[in-house]
């Protein structure tokens, strides 16, 4: 293995202070920490604790003071509405020093917290910016995120302004906002003090004076307004974690440690230079489009693709092709969920032979584990690097990966590579020894977490520290289970609740999913193990097909049920495939194998609230019963 990356990651473990203070210095402060870690009180570390900096001087008035305030900083493309346009360093910061008045008057200041319920259109960028600009804590909220949801996010945060839109698009339907805002204002206990709409054309909704005002009117008397100077250790932002009952987890970022790793990253991640052109198609509402739609490439100082449309259906799945052709882009990031939908739309790649695709240089996917099947299939099609790596909402940025601004590693298909300089990985098992290589158990990170991770929870350090910190003495507890290989390659297998016990045998469903999707008709799959009186648990399989496949379902089936025989072995005693129309998934990509379990094993469940389609979860409930699986305790 290459002696760079090694020595550059044993640095990082070894001495983490210099390493960090070293990433440290490529960052603006207005005055530079001399405390780059304190250990005193763990598990809560503090990183860069008496520096003082500002999240929106580092996006942007940072690089406009070098002289580069002309160039590119934002590329907007919606397919859907048509809309397309360009901001330079110098006209974004025009716009969100605007913004940051328009705040400003409503009564805004330094630690309060603004909601952001907004779609994929540079408005929200600016009001992310325009929050940084002036110490306010902003939240945003996925836009089209279910009203009670909104309202728990809204209580917890005890956010003084809202700011929203009139509406986000989706293919074929308009997902209209005010309804769904005002019926979370009506919900929540704490109430807002103003809410901000930003109209868009065609679809303008009325609002209710003095209370609610559009983005237009908030601009009236606005000022140009400075950076204000914050400490290292205070927060950037409040993101929800999805899908939990009860109050919503806060995950915080403090704002030194932020800028540092986002920054560092983009370089020795991503190999991206200033003069690249970097897209990550996610969405803003999302961990991923916080780090690597707005923060990290503004950091940087490359320009960042702002993309309001779907991988197909806007207008077709040609549609990534074309962004990356028209904008040059260097290297895109995305989820494994695109690429499939890409793959069983147009598995021969049809639409991408219309396109030019020349600058194109690296695709990395993250949000769920991507199968070797799909890596293979982008590989040969884009004849460019495709990297698997791993991350959380919690971490902002990557834990694993191929870090190919420091050395490019090979590839091996179904290992998100290795651990990325400042993340000490280790694998644990049941009985809390350290796993050996290739040992299955709990994947969790000696602490301290570097910098950039989050250093609690809003409002709960008790929760955090119970969550979190507590299951391993010293370690961060990912809630992932896997294994590391001989050569330090991570497996990332499943959730640790996907881990399933098939008579006494560990099995992760992970694993059989990469059997399935083996199969040269399988589009995507899911494997879920349902209760079972006599094993314990049984997995069972929901294959989609790809588009175009003739041959008779019964006979894929079979043909899957034999593949995991083979390479697995009569243990995991897979004996059902079933073959479905789609696969329930929330908005970011998710498959949403927790929700379609508690479906088989017939227990109540709550709808999830990130769900893109509820009425595929009856679709669900029918195939089981069909397949008289509903109900297999």
């Amino acid at each position: 293995m290459s002696l760079n990356f090694n020595k550059i990651y044993q640095e990082s473990i070894n001495n983490p202070e210099k390493f960090w203070k070293e990433a440290s210095e490529d960052i603006f402060w207005f005055k530079k920490p001399t405390k780059i870690l304190n250990k005193s009180n763990p598990p809560f570390f503090k990183w860069y604790e008496d520096g003082v900096t500002n999240t929106c001087y580092n996006a942007l008035d940072f690089h406009i003071d070098q002289g580069k305030g002309n160039k590119t900083a934002l590329i907007y493309d919606s397919p859907i509405t048509g809309n397309k346009s360009k901001f330079t360093y110098d006209q974004l910061r025009s716009k969100v020093s605007k913004f940051a008045g328009a705040l400003k008057n409503q009564g805004v200041n330094k630690g309060d917290r603004v909601i952001i319920y907004m779609p994929m259109i540079p408005e929200a960028v600016i009001a992310m910016l325009a929050c940084a600009r002036i110490g306010a804590i902003h939240s945003v909220v996925f836009g089209g995120f279910a009203s009670n949801e909104l309202a728990s996010r809204i209580d917890d945060s005890e956010a003084k302004l809202l700011v929203t839109a009139s509406c986000g698009f989706e293919p074929g339907r308009t997902v209209e906002y005010k309804p769904l805002v005002d019926e979370a204002i009506k919900q929540a206990q704490h109430k807002i003090s103003k809410m901000i709409l930003f109209q868009r054309k065609g679809n303008e909704v009325k609002l209710n004076a003095p209370m609610e005002i559009s983005w237009d009117e908030a601009h009236a008397n606005a000022k140009d307004t400075d950076c204000v100077e914050m400490n290292s250790n205070e927060f950037a932002y409040i993101l929800y974690t999805s899908g939990t009952t009860g109050t919503p987890k806060g995950i915080v970022r403090d704002i030194g440690g932020h800028i540092v790793a986002l920054k560092w990253t983009m370089k020795n991640i991503y190999n991206i230079d200033e003069d690249d052109i970097w897209w990550s198609a996610s969405d803003i509402g999302w961990i991923v489009g916080h780090s690597y739609i707005v923060y990290a490439p503004l950091f940087k100082g490359c320009t960042t693709v702002l993309f309001e449309g779907k991988p197909v259906g806007t207008p077709d799945a040609g549609a990534f092709w074309k962004i990356i052709s028209d904008y040059k882009v260097k290297s895109l990031f995305t989820a494994p969920t695109a690429f499939r939908a890409i793959k069983k739309e147009d598995p021969e790649g049809k639409f991408f032979s219309k396109y030019d695709l020349s600058k194109f240089e690296s695709l990395f996917l993250a949000g769920e584990r991507a199968d070797p099947d799909t890596i293979k299939w982008a590989e040969n099609l884009l004849k460019v690097p495709v990297i698997d790596h791993w991350w959380q909402t919690e971490t902002s940025w990557a834990i694993s990966s191929n870090c190919t601004g420091i050395e490019m590693m090979k590839t091996k298909y179904g290992s998100a590579c290795k651990a990325v300089p400042g993340y000490d990985v280790k694998i644990i098992k049941s009985d809390q020894t350290l796993a050996k290589p290739n040992e299955m158990g709990d994947i969790v990170v000696k602490l301290p977490l570097p910098p950039g991770t989050f250093p609690t929870l809003w409002n709960a350090d008790q929760r955090y520290k119970e969550n979190y910190m507590s299951n391993y003495e010293g370690y961060y507890q990912t809630y992932d289970a896997g294994h590391i290989d001989e050569d330090g390659y991570i497996w990332i297998m499943s959730r640790t609740d996907d881990i399933i016990n098939v008579a006494g045998h560990r099995l992760s469903t992970g694993a059989i999913e990469e059997v399935l999707s083996e199969h040269q008709s399988v589009a995507e799959c899911a494997v879920l193990g349902i209760a079972d009186k006599l094993k314990g648990q049984l997995p069972i399989g929901l294959i989609v097909l790809k588009a175009g496949v003739d041959k008779d379902n019964d006979t894929i089936s079979k043909e899957c049920i034999q593949m995991v025989r083979d390479k697995i072995g009569p243990v995991a005693a897979f004996k059902v495939a079933i073959v479905i129309k789609r696969l329930p998934k929330t908005r970011s990509g998710k498959i949403l194998r927790g929700t379609i379990r508690k479906i088989a094993d017939n227990v109540e469940y709550k709808m999830p609230p990130t769900i893109d389609d509820p009425a595929i979860l009856d679709e669900i409930k029918q195939d089981l019963i069909d397949n008289k699986i509903l109900n297999n305790g």
